[in-house]
């Protein structure tokens, strides 16, 4: 099968031809109709980690967003079958440790990362390995595209989860959004589904006009109003411009991005008692640490919460709530690319020159 595969950090991915899994005895093999080209792609691309050992291996085949058609499944797998059209997570539980049992697979004590790591090789590639099977295979309903599905893949479960089940979030509340890529646009549409108005912000018009069309009530455009204010200065800049528009400020707010100014202004547009939820990773700048004004969280009793992907367990809530709500995922596609494509688009992201979700749907090209 043809396969994208990281050799070298930051250098283009390497399309080669390499032998098709095989499922384990509780595994299933997917065949893969649509992947999505997430920003964690890029971090891993590009050799981000704290440590040597945090790194992605070379050799891995990247990719984590699939949804496609199980071809095979191990002989203890009891609830799959060829033919079945499923969604694979990223955050992949073994569905027996304790996070696992009490509904918190997404952070399996034994868990994979999918397409992160050598025993769980990714998904641009033209089928997939799906370990514990039964735990974690997400089934998709009639009618339901795979290029629409692999826009739910990390970005749009990992806002889910933390703004339905991490954050609390309710109707007519004020949801800040700080940076309006794939995760952050997700952020916004479940968002305002879910009955929160919400402030978005970045400094490209074409993601925050994408994010006015997904539901954002306002937009700030942090290139014009940073002028010479401190990051994270609640007086000026940003966090004055989301605190005049929600009367005091927002009662959650996220950092979609990852990086200090971001997650600094997150905490500063909020009012009291409000909650920040961390969603975007650090780059090599930040290294994993982003120091934040620990005297003011205390002060004002703000909540710091940290969200990673979604419970496989949770992916009926997930579906329900797409299917009642005027949420389209497959609004948030922006480019359908080829496998070979992969590369190129990795790159783009360097700059923040992508827009939306992109989602691989040829794998022969």
């Amino acid at each position: 099968m043809r396969a994208a595969i990281l050799h070298e950090y930051g250098e283009p991915l390497a399309i080669e031809d390499v032998p098709a899994p095989d499922p384990a005895r509780d595994g299933a093999v997917v065949r893969v109709d649509a992947c999505g080209v997430c920003r964690s792609d890029w971090h891993a691309w590009q050799g981000h980690g704290e440590w040597a050992d945090d790194r992605v291996s070379p050799g891995q085949i990247l990719g984590h967003e699939p949804a496609g058609e199980v071809l095979a499944v191990g002989e203890q797998v009891e609830t799959l079958r060829a033919g079945d059209r499923v969604a694979v997570p990223f955050n992949l539980g073994d569905g027996t440790c304790p996070q696992c049992r009490t509904g918190h697979g997404n952070v399996c004590s034994d868990g994979l990362a999918l397409g992160f790591e050598q025993a769980a090789q990714g998904a641009f590639a033209e089928q997939v390995h799906l370990p514990s099977a039964d735990y974690n295979a997400i089934r998709l309903p009639d009618g339901v595209s795979p290029r629409d599905v692999a826009a739910l893949g990390c970005r749009f479960m990992t806002a889910f989860h933390a703004l339905s089940a991490r954050a609390d979030l309710g109707p007519g509340d004020w949801l800040a959004v700080h940076g309006c890529g794939g995760v952050g646009l997700s952020a916004v549409q479940i968002g305002d589904a879910l009955g929160a108005r919400v402030v978005a912000v970045d400094i490209a018009d074409g993601k925050l006009a994408r994010a006015r069309d997904l539901g954002a009530e306002v937009v700030v455009d942090a290139s014009a109003v940073a002028g010479d204010a401190t990051p994270g200065d609640p007086a000026a800049g940003v966090p004055a411009a989301v605190r005049a528009e929600t009367d005091g400020g927002a009662h959650v707010s996220v950092d979609a991005l990852g990086v200090a100014e971001t997650c600094r202004n997150s905490v500063a547009s909020l009012r009291r008692r409000g909650q920040h939820v961390q969603l975007g990773l650090t780059t090599d700048a930040e290294r994993g640490e982003i120091a934040l004004p620990v005297d003011r969280i205390a002060m004002q009793s703000v909540d710091v919460l940290g969200s990673r992907g979604m419970p496989p367990t949770r992916a009926d809530d997930l579906l329900r709530f797409v299917g009642r709500s005027d949420v389209d995922p497959g609004a948030l596609v922006s480019r359908e690319v080829a496998l070979s494509d992969v590369s190129d688009r990795l790159a783009a992201m360097t700059d923040y020159g992508t827009d939306g979700v992109e989602v691989v749907t040829d794998f022969e090209n």
